[in-house]
Parts: C-alpha cells; sequence; structure tokens
C-alpha cells in the first residue's frame, strides 16, 4: 500500500464513535479472558492451569529452549515463570536440562510423563477452542485467523 493511501484512508475508530466494549482490543481482551476460564475448567481435571500449559505448549514445540527465552516468547514475568517451572519440574512435566557450552544457562525439555500427557493437554486445549469457534464455517476460521496475523503484522 503507497504512503498516499495510508494518509487518505479513513481511521477505524475515532473519539465520537469508540466503544470500549465493542472495540476490537476490547473484545480480544475479553475472549481470551473466557478462553483461559474455558481452558483452566477443562484442564482441571488434569491438574493442569491454562498458563501451565501454554508453558508445556511452547516448550514441545521447541520455541521455549530456557526460562528467559519462554518469558520473551509468552511475555510472563522472570519470577513468576521460575516458580511456575519449579512446580512443573516437582510435577515431572518438565525438566532443565544443563547446556552444554554455558555452565549457566539451562535448557527445558518435557519429561516422558510432560510427553505422555501432552496429547491430553492439546485435545483439551482443541475442544476449548472449537468451542468457541461453534457456528463458523472453517473458511470464516481460516478468515479470522488471517485477520489476526494481519493485526500481529501491524504491531
Amino acid at each position: 500500500m503507497s504512503s498516499t493511501e495510508t494518509a487518505t484512508r479513513k481511521e477505524i475508530y475515532d473519539l465520537k464513535s469508540y466503544d470500549p466494549k465493542r472495540s476490537i482490543g476490547g473484545l480480544l481482551g475479553r475472549v481470551k479472558m473466557e478462553m483461559v476460564a474455558a481452558l483452566d475448567a477443562e484442564l482441571a481435571p488434569l491438574d493442569i492451569t491454562a498458563a501451565q500449559f501454554v508453558i508445556l505448549k511452547t516448550i514441545a514445540a521447541g520455541e521455549g529452549g530456557s526460562a528467559s527465552g519462554l518469558c520473551k516468547d509468552i511475555s510472563y514475568d522472570p519470577g513468576a515463570m521460575t516458580r511456575m517451572l519449579d512446580r512443573l519440574e516437582r510435577r515431572g512435566l518438565v525438566r532443565r536440562v544443563a547446556h552444554p557450552n554455558d555452565r549457566r544457562a539451562s535448557s527445558l525439555e518435557l519429561t516422558a510423563e510432560g510427553k505422555a500427557v501432552y496429547p491430553k493437554l492439546q485435545a483439551a486445549g482443541m475442544k476449548v477452542l472449537n468451542g468457541f469457534l461453534r457456528g463458523f464455517t472453517p473458511t470464516e476460521a481460516r478468515q479470522l485467523e488471517g485477520f489476526l496475523q494481519r493485526m500481529l503484522e501491524n504491531a
């Protein structure tokens, strides 16, 4: 898009018509809160929280090599992350592995037990997402994903 097109494009929100409860930001925030609550409820029988699931999912995907990397990836406070990893380690789901080239660093990986429970966690996550997408067609869901991806690219 050229700078002329950008300059002449009408802004989506203005002070007169802006309604925080109906705005994209307000709606995304409410959807996220409801999804977290639904995921917490769905994962309760497995004694896993939504926050723990996000950490386990990130480690399983190979994206959270270290505690500091996880903090950056999922915007989590370092102190809270350490406590969460300690809990997951005590539960036998995650282990810290010494980094071969840096004694001060450790990598994170799922244990055998973590790998065994992970498919149940994924199934719970998909169940929650599918519940929120009830009434959407697959095409509409892909379209929504595309819109959200565009918003991330604009960030």
